[in-house]
């Protein structure tokens, strides 16, 4: 395995990482409606930094 597709994996774990917990963030914010909207922006942007880590993997792996 080389370099570029080993940064490309570890950066698409990560962007699955930080879509889970944006979703998970989300669903116990919405199950606990405490009318806060912190934890609605924090989902929001752990869900954009995930997205935008699988797309920046999916740009710089090696093709075959």
């Amino acid at each position: 395995m080389n370099p570029a597709s080993r940064r490309a994996s570890t950066i698409r774990i990560i962007g699955n990482l930080a879509l889970v917990a944006g979703l998970l963030v989300s669903i116990i914010t919405l199950s606990s409606d405490t009318g806060w909207i912190e934890p609605h922006i924090l989902a929001g942007f752990l869900v954009a930094v995930g997205i935008g880590l699988r797309i920046e993997a999916a740009i710089s792996e090696p093709r075959a």
